[in-house]
Formats: structure tokens, sequence, C-alpha cells
């Protein structure tokens, strides 16, 4: 049986990978993988090369194409759009509503699939085995038990560490506090429409490389992309992120628990 890791860098699946490298979740993981969007926040790739640097096992970067950011800015220009879920502006309605997902299954599942595929001698088009030959260890924690899911691959099970310890975020947290790890921030792209507001304002007031491609990105998607003329924001209020106003107060909920295959965020 094969012990695939998805990481993320974020902080379930960092706390994931490196409580298997002290023992603390067992089989050793034969490897990890991360989805590269090509549109993470310098943040996540500093915590890939520190998760690198720190876990007995290979971690392979895979990436489905050009990656999120450059298929988006095609998308505006005409070019296949893999959907993201933009916030969008009803016309003459006042109203608005969500472009469908499809980003993750295309640019996180996919490419991990794929390289999974090769790392048990799968030519392309060739059937998989007929049994469960790879635990594929998902960073779903006790507080988000609601995106575990299974694999649409059957012979890829996906198993739930935290789960099975039974931790909490906040556990993660403290876990890497106490072993003298650095605390991770979410991974997430960058240009997420799933953000909260707390998340808006920490880019805007820590990470302005992210935030200044974020606003560059917002106001790209304005007269749409391929498939939709409707105006398109990145935030909920289908304001300019410049204009919008991330009080706490005002929040949009946090929507990456709609993100069930628990690949983003974590």
């Amino acid at each position: 049986m094969m012990n695939v890791l998805s990481l993320g860098a974020g902080v379930q699946s960092s706390t994931m990978a490196l409580m298997a490298a002290h023992g603390e979740i067992t089989p050793m993981p034969d490897c990890g993988i991360f989805a590269d969007t090509g549109a993470e926040p310098k943040h996540v790739y500093d915590q890939l090369d520190f998760i690198e640097a720190n876990v007995p096992f290979p971690v392979y970067r895979v990436m489905e194409g050009e990656g999120l950011e450059v298929s988006t800015i095609d998308s505006i220009k005409g070019g296949r759009f893999a959907s993201l879920p933009f916030f969008t502006e009803s016309k003459g309605k006042g109203g608005g509503g969500m472009l469908r997902r499809q980003c993750t299954r295309e640019f996180k599942i996919t490419p991990i699939e794929r390289k999974v595929r090769e790392l048990v001698g799968l030519k392309k088009g060739q059937r998989g085995p007929k049994e469960v030959a790879v635990h594929q260890w998902i960073g779903i924690s006790m507080d988000e038990r609601t995106r575990m899911k299974p694999s649409r691959v059957k012979w890829i099970e996906n198993i739930f560490p935290l789960i099975d310890v039974q931790m909490h975020r906040y556990n993660c947290i403290n876990w890497m506090r106490e072993h003298g790890y650095r605390e991770p921030s979410k991974s997430a792209c960058y240009f997420c429409p799933y953000h909260d507001n707390a998340t808006w304002q920490n880019m805007l007031d820590h990470d302005p490389d992210s935030w200044e491609r974020a606003v560059k990105m917002d106001e790209l998607i304005r007269n749409g992309v391929r498939g939709t003329t409707e105006k398109l924001y990145l935030h909920q209020s289908m304001q300019p992120l410049t204009e919008c106003d991330f009080d706490p107060a005002r929040d949009q909920i946090d929507m990456f628990n709609n993100e069930c295959e628990g690949m983003c965020g974590v």
C-alpha cells in the first residue's frame, strides 16, 4: 500500500506532514504531493520549502498546464475558462450569485491524481488496480469534518489522519508551537473569492505583493471571462477590492467549508 500525503502547506497539512516526520502519525508517507496553482502567496511557497527540508520523504510539486493564474488571464482574452467562483452582478436586477467552481478539481485534484498514477507505474490510458492501492492523506481537521469526501478513483482511498487523532485546527497550531515550528498561514490562491474579510485585510496590511496582484486580477475580470459577459468581482460585496470595507462585523462567511474536496485552505 502506497501512502501519499496531499500537501497544501497550510496549517493542517503542514502539521500532518511534520507529525508523520516525528512518528506521531503512522505509517510514514512514501511521499507528499503539492499541487502548485501558480497563484499561491509567497508565504505558501516559503512554508513548502520549510516542510521539504524537515520531512524524511520526498515532496513532489505538480502543476496543471501553466497554472490557474495564467489560465484565468487567458480566459479574459477568450481562452478556455476553468471556472472560478467569482461573484456575479446580475444586470438590471441588483442581485448576484457565484460562478460554478471547477478550479479545485482541475488545478489541485487532477494533477495530483496524474502524479499518483505515475508513482504506481500506470501509463497513460492504462486502467488502475482493481483493489485499493493508495492511501491519500488529506489534511482535514475535526472542525472541518463536513469537507470529508471519498476519492473518485476506486483504487485511491482518502484517509484523514487528523480526524483519527481528533485534532482541531487550534490543536494543530498548538502542536506546531510546542515543537518550535512557525505557524503557517492558510493555503489558498491570492485571488480566491472564498477569502473572508480578515484574510483580505491581512493581505492588504502584510502582503503587498499579493494584494497588488489581487487588485489587478479583480480589475481584469470586471468585464467577464469566456462564457459570461456579466461583471465579476472577487469580493461578495460586488465592489472593487480597493473600495471594499473589510470590517469583520460585515464579514462574508468562511466559504472554504464549501470546498468539500479538502484540497484548499489546508
